[in-house]
């Protein structure tokens, strides 16, 4: 079984910096995409950025300049680098993977893990 487990949420004040990881685990033979979006309260899930296997990235308009999103393929694992914080920030970040795992035959699917919340104050 696949498991996506994020670490690293957490209360920092505006203008700090937190670092959130995630960990794919299981029978993996490779991840294409992988991604952390966020949801706020009474607001849509939204994509925050987004890492392909050949380090492609995107990010949302909000955090650009501030956020910086990179993988380690060998270890199946995603980071987000956050800094100068901001109240908006305010949500539960959760990882997204886009693999390709053994579970008897090859199959492709997309994971999410459970999210951590991440609180900034003013």
């Amino acid at each position: 079984q696949v498991q996506v487990v994020e670490s690293g949420g957490g209360l920092v004040q505006a203008g700090g910096s937190l670092r959130l990881s995630c960990a794919a685990s299981g029978s993996i033979f490779s991840i294409a995409v992988m991604g952390w979006y966020r949801q706020a309260p009474g607001k849509q899930r939204e994509l925050v950025a987004q890492i392909t296997r050949v380090g492609s990235t995107r990010y949302a308009d909000s955090v650009k300049g501030r956020f910086t999103i990179s993988r380690d393929s060998a270890k199946n694992m995603l980071y987000l680098q956050m800094n100068s914080l901001k109240p908006e920030d305010t949500a539960v970040y959760s990882c997204n993977a886009d693999l390709t795992a053994f579970n008897g035959v090859y199959g492709k699917n997309n994971y999410w893990g459970q999210g951590t919340q991440v609180t900034v104050s003013s």
